[in-house]
């Protein structure tokens, strides 16, 4: 399978995450235990992974992402 970048990146979600996390004061870590009990298994090198866009994101993972930082996919997509 060929892995594809946008602007070498894997995600343009990533910036937005790391600054909503920041603005919840959450941690890394802190976020990847809030996605596992919502039943999206990652650990926080992956949400490094995400923020820094060397990991793609799921459709899932954005949506749990989304309740969880209380955001909208539009937001993390940049489209507002």
């Amino acid at each position: 399978m060929k892995i594809y970048d946008f602007n070498g990146r894997k995600n343009i979600c990533g910036e937005k995450i790391k600054e909503l996390r920041k603005k919840l004061n959450l941690s890394q870590e802190n976020l990847a235990a809030k996605l596992q009990l919502e039943g999206v298994i990652i650990e926080r090198d992956s949400i490094s992974r995400i923020e820094i866009g060397t990991r793609f994101v799921a459709d899932y993972e954005l949506l749990t992402l989304c309740r969880i930082l209380n955001t909208s996919p539009a937001y993390l997509l940049g489209l507002e």
